[in-house]
């Protein structure tokens, strides 16, 4: 079949992958640049940072990847064995990051595949037993909704109503993070520091494997608790709260070179059981981590079921 994905973050990529591999034709469709979602790499610039290589690089959404099943397991070591991930203890003994950024592993799997980025996809319409994407103009033989399931609800309203309901009924957890650099390490401070008040999680970012930073980094999520309370609050007050709550635990801290806030709305879902949703009438499919939990291998996992049941 000719396939279109809406969505190409983890598990968007990884049922495109499968999904080729069993002789479909696929294309994908993300209105990001480039790969990352939830596992980004923000990099900053500023003139305080002209003397220190120019710029600072953050991992600010998801923060490590573990694996529970042996699908995911083996998909981790393959990463491991081309240097696309490696281990990060200080964040457990089964924590991986990918190298030299979070977005690694996607940027390997869709290397491979055919992906357009920087085009939203925000209609979608039934047609002739397919499916056809107004924003792109042209008609698939199915379609596969790999998107939070907030944007899922609104993209499958019109032509997917019950399916539209099964992801509004979903309630993402907000997260707000700071990234923050400075130009010497901070002293005596852990790399990771989990549930701090405020603070949600704090890691040395610089100190992650495969890096090589011209300065210290650091990326301080707030708690969901903290965030909703906050969501509306200016990215400045955040900054200064966040890292109020981090110089609460470590220590006064330096001024920093660049700081900034972003905002995840739709950071985390509790997950419906489903695993991933197949309507083989309407040749249409939904996949994420909304569908399982909130975990790096839920979104693969969750991409790779979908792909098994299109067959």
């Amino acid at each position: 079949m000719e396939i279109a994905i809406v969505g190409a973050g983890m598990a968007g990529l990884r049922c495109a992958t499968r999904a080729v591999a069993a002789g479909h034709r696929v294309r994908l469709f993300d209105k990001g640049r480039g790969p990352g979602g939830r596992m980004a790499t923000r990099r900053l610039t500023a003139p305080a940072l002209s003397g220190h290589g120019g710029e600072a690089a953050f991992d600010h959404g998801a923060q490590y990847i573990t694996a529970k099943s042996d699908g995911f397991a083996a998909q981790l070591a393959a990463w491991e064995a081309t240097d696309v991930v490696a281990r990060w203890p200080a964040a457990g003994a089964d924590a991986y990051v990918g190298t030299p950024a979070m977005n690694a592993p996607l940027k390997a799997m869709a290397a491979a595949l055919d992906v357009t980025w920087g085009l939203e996809v925000r209609s979608i319409e039934p047609s002739g037993g397919g499916w056809r994407l107004p924003d792109v103009s042209e008609r698939f033989d199915a379609l596969v909704v790999a998107v939070p399931p907030e944007q899922a609800a609104r993209l499958l309203a019109p032509a997917a109503p019950q399916l539209a309901e099964l992801a509004g009924a979903v309630r993402s957890s907000a997260c707000w993070t700071v990234m923050a650099a400075f130009a010497a390490p901070l002293s005596g401070a852990p790399d990771v520091l989990r549930s701090e008040g405020t603070i949600g999680w704090a890691a040395r970012n610089s100190a992650k494997p495969g890096r090589a930073p011209a300065v210290e980094t650091w990326v301080v999520q707030a708690g969901p608790d903290w965030s909703a309370a906050h969501i509306e609050d200016a990215p400045e007050t955040v900054t200064a709260a966040l890292l109020t709550a981090l110089a609460e635990r470590l220590g006064p801290l330096p001024a920093p070179l660049v700081s900034t806030a972003h905002r995840w709305r739709y950071a985390q879902s509790p997950g419906t059981g489903d695993g991933a949703i197949w309507d083989e009438t309407a040749r249409l499919g939904l996949c994420g981590d909304w569908l399982i939990g909130p975990r790096v291998e839920a979104a693969w996992t969750s991409g790779d079921r979908l792909a098994a049941l299109i067959g």
